[in-house]
């Protein structure tokens, strides 16, 4: 079935593919109001040697690096997402869905951490409660290790909580299924009506027995007058002329 021949079903099958259709454009129009829009905020740290470690740096943090930090970096990541944080956090009143990790392709222990959720309001604040709560664990983290205020590694803010942008992707992805759900299924039912208008309209196997009978079948009682041909054979018009002539000839010599 090529193109042309599924256009011109479509056309002729037209009262049952435009049900189908108005039906897709509610459903989409469904998956729109019912699937909120999300909104993502997201700040970058990063953790800095302890004053001890910078001294020979003149105390400046930047050029003092260790491989341990960013080892540390992942380690308070996990401790962050564990379900602990999520409680605490949660009782301090973050909503949505919050991660903690170390940033993509990151040369050193930055870390990202962002919070989505459909209030934008509500997740620029949460996202600036979870970083002040980064460090707050960062913190808690070495003192269950006694470890001496002057040697504890500190965090520091790179990029504050940014403003909420709309994540329109998941969104977009449901409106698409549900379009082409419901074009597909209208295809469906159009094809199907279709083919059982086709199967109903087909004529019957047996035919009647009139129709069937063939000219050879007839009896001789059915030929007429004028079918019926002689029961001799039929003379030669050249015999028939040469007899004629023959007869003549015997006439004329007889006395």
């Amino acid at each position: 079935m090529d193109l042309a021949e599924i256009w011109r079903v479509m056309r002729r099958r037209w009262y049952v593919l435009l049900p189908g259709l108005l039906l897709t454009a509610a459903l989409i129009a469904g998956v729109y109001l019912l699937v909120p829009v999300e909104y993502r905020s997201q700040s970058t740290v990063t953790l800095l040697n302890s004053k001890k470690a910078t001294v020979a740096f003149d105390g400046n943090p930047f050029l003092s690096t260790q491989a341990s930090l960013t080892g540390m970096a992942d380690g308070l990541a996990r401790n962050l997402n564990s379900d602990d944080s999520r409680a605490d956090l949660k009782s301090q009143g973050v909503t949505g869905e919050y991660e903690a990790k170390i940033a993509d392709n990151a040369q050193g222990p930055f870390m990202w951490l962002s919070v989505t959720g459909t209030d934008p309001a509500a997740v620029l604040k949460s996202d600036q409660v979870f970083t002040a709560y980064a460090e707050k664990r960062l913190q808690e983290f070495q003192a269950q290790q006694s470890v001496m205020p002057e040697a504890m590694i500190r965090m520091a803010t790179i990029v504050p909580p940014q403003k909420p942008q709309a994540q329109t992707k998941t969104r977009l992805q449901y409106l698409i299924m549900a379009g082409a759900l419901g074009f597909v299924l209208s295809l469906v039912a159009t094809f199907f009506v279709e083919a059982r208008r086709r199967r109903s309209g087909k004529p019957g196997r047996h035919r009647p027995a009139s129709s069937e009978a063939g000219p050879s079948e007839a009896g001789p009682s059915e030929a007429g007058p004028s079918e019926a041909g002689p029961s001799g054979p039929v003379p030669d018009a050249a015999d028939s002329g040469a007899g004629a002539s023959r007869t003549a000839r015997a006439s004329a010599g007889s006395p």
